[in-house]
Formats: C-alpha cells, structure tokens, sequence
C-alpha cells in the first residue's frame, strides 16, 4: 500500500520563492532576474524535471524594502510551501531574507552583491551566494583600471551597504597599487540631482572618478557627468556597470567608461555555454538578450534545480551538500562553491561602453577588454570572514 503523503511528495511541484523588487529603483534588474530565472524553470521542465515533478517560479516584489522582503519570505515559506529561496537585488534587502530562511532552515541563493552575507554573523549553512561579491568586483576593476588610468581618485559612493563595500573593495586592492584617495563623496539612495557634487570633484582633479551606486541612481549619475562635461576633465569607471541602464540611456551618457560585471552577451564569440544560454533566452524572449542580471536570475534557479536533481529531491540538507559539490560551465565559464561561505567562485569581466559608430545593434553595448578569471586566493579568505577552519 502506497501512503497517499508519499504519493504526493513525489508528484508535488517543485517550489522555488522568488522575492525581488519589482518596483522600486531597481525595478529593471528585477525583470531581468525574472526572465532568467523562468528560462531555468522552462528549461528543467522541458527536460522532464525530477522524475515527473516540474517546477514553479513563486515571484513576489519585495519593493526594495527589507521588512517587505522578511514578511514575503515567510508567507511564501509558511504560506506557499516554497522549498528553496532565490532572489533579491539589493546588499540590505537580501540581509533580510536570509535572516529569515536562517530561522526556518530553508536552502537560499543570493543573487545580489554583498561581502556581509559571507560573513560568519549572517551566514549559516543554508546560505549560497551566486552573485559576484563586492571584493571580488571592485577588486578587479581596480586591478585593470589604476595601472593603466592614474592613482589619483575619487570614489561617489551611494550611503549604503553596496556602495561601502564597492570602496573597501577598491581601496584593498588598491593599496599595492598605489592608489591615492582625494576624497569619498556620499550620496542618498534614489539621488535624481548630482550636480552639487561635481564641483567638489573637479576641484580636487583626480585622474579617475570611481562610481559606487547602482540602478537608476548609476543611469543619473553618468547621464548628468556626461551633460556637465565631466568625461572630457578624466576618466570615470564603475565597479559594476549597469547593463540595463546603459540600454536604457544610450550610448552617450555612457561611451568610454569603464566597469566590471559578472556577464555580457558577447562571451558567446569564445565560449559554447553562453551562445547556448544566449540562444535559449532570445527564443524565450522575443530575440531579447540576457543582461547580467538575467545570467543571475537564470544560474540562482537553475544550479539550485540541477542540485536538487542530484539528491534526488527536495529535502533540504540533500540539496545543500549536492549544491556545495555543483561545478561546471553553464553559462559563463567555470563555476564552483567554496567550501567555507558557499561563495561562487567565478570570472569577473572588465567591459567599456561602446561608441554608437562601433555597435553592431541596439543590443551591442560593451566591449569586454578583459576576463580575470577568479581563483579562491583573490577572495577574503574565510578566517577574515570569521569562518573556523
């Protein structure tokens, strides 16, 4: 005789809570993560999914809000049953959300910047962090940019979370680099006028002016550098440069400058995995391709999918010990977790916005300069971090 709660168990759908901002400052990121993260569901499905059992994407806007995030989490842990938590884009925001799958024991995947989550006093074990992390990022545009740039710098920081770490990031590597810091210029979150800055920076004339802030607050920030003229007195870079801000605004606002980012559409000329993901996602979406952030929204869904395949289903401590041990190249190159923090160990790539006369579509933004691919010793190690050996 065949319990009926067995029955079930094996033919449920696989449940993955998906809270993200779906309105708000980064609003954009958010669809993209979404369009990546149901290329993923599709793609489990249409390979017959866990013996049968398919899985379902539970999207929910967190509004940029981390008590929004924390009150999403649980309905759609206590509520919706979900068995596993991807998502968020904000450093503060995803804070909130593995608090709460800490206390409920559930498998979470991050998908946006942060070194915090890493950390011993807000890691736990169901902690996975699929994004590139703040260290990881500003560190190696530091180590492209000030060789060939000038020492001599100003960072415009967004005064929170995200935009300190970026800094940290930069003035680690930094420091044997010989970078010289005039100055860290702070602004709110959702800043729409920067032009009360730059006559401080242009003051202090450095060489490089590092901008540390993301989503519309990054779009502002470039457009009105680039109206008050602040391109042609030096160079301006990015830890991280918004894919789809610069859709969004053009190639003027943003031509010339320089960042980093986890992945671009155009590693499909010397890498198989990302003309293959590239392909699948412009067949889901109308020719569209992926932006950074739908690579991210697509690998946080489907590694904890394809660990989950490994264990053969959804109990929990199964899946984390298959995750830990996931490693290959699905989109981007190889991809693995470190052992201490569940860090995803990847490559980070140095791109510069393209001039209009050098783009080949719409959709032809940036041209990758260089690829520094990541090894464990060019992460915090994990004593740092405060994880015992």
């Amino acid at each position: 005789m065949v319990l009926p709660s067995l029955v079930y168990a094996q033919t449920e759908s696989i449940r993955v809570g998906f809270p993200v901002p779906l309105t708000g400052a980064f609003a954009a990121e958010a669809q993209a993560v979404v369009r990546g993260a149901e290329l993923a569901i599709k793609e489990f499905n249409d390979a017959g999914g866990l013996n049968g059992r398919k899985a379902e994407l539970l999207i929910r806007d967190d509004k940029l809000n981390p008590q929004e995030a924390a009150t999403r989490t649980l309905e759609l842990i206590d509520k919706d049953k979900a068995h596993f938590i991807v998502g968020s884009v904000s450093a503060a925001v995803q804070l909130s959300v593995n608090n709460v799958t800490k206390q409920r024991q559930i498998l979470y995947n991050s998908i946006s910047q942060s070194d915090t989550i890493n950390e011993a006093k807000d890691w736990s074990r169901y902690t996975f962090h699929e994004c590139l992390n703040p260290h990881m990022t500003a560190g190696a545009v530091a180590r492209y940019a000030l060789p060939k740039m000038g020492k001599r710098v100003v960072f415009l920081t967004a005064d929170y979370a995200y935009g300190h770490e970026m800094v940290r990031g930069f003035q680690t590597a930094g420091k044997s680099l010989g970078m010289e810091v005039l100055a860290d210029i702070r602004h709110p979150l959702g800043t729409t006028d920067f032009s009360s800055y730059f006559p401080r920076i242009l003051a202090l004339k450095p060489d490089i002016l590092i901008v540390c802030n993301f989503g519309r607050d990054q779009q502002i920030a470039f457009k009105q550098a680039n109206d008050f003229g602040l391109k042609k007195q030096f160079k301006i870079i990015a830890p991280l440069l918004m894919h789809n801000g610069r859709m969004v605004d053009g190639h003027k606002a943003y031509e010339g400058i320089v960042g980093g980012t986890g992945y671009y559409w155009g590693m499909e000329a010397n890498l198989a995995s990302s003309k293959r993901f590239n392909d699948s996602f412009k067949a889901m979406h109308n020719g569209l391709y992926p932006t950074d952030y739908a690579g991210l929204g697509y690998a946080g869904v489907r590694n904890v999918l394809a660990a989950a395949k490994t264990a053969g289903g959804t109990d929990t401590e199964k899946v984390i010990s298959a995750l830990q041990t996931l490693k290959g190249d699905f989109y981007k190159g190889n991809v693995a977790y470190r052992a201490c923090d569940n860090q995803a160990v990847q490559s980070v790539l140095i791109v510069e916005s393209k001039e209009r006369a050098t783009a080949t579509n719409d959709q032809d933004i940036f041209k990758i300069l260089a690829v520094e691919n990541f090894d464990e010793s060019k992460l915090r190690n994990c004593s740092e971090l405060g994880h015992k050996a």
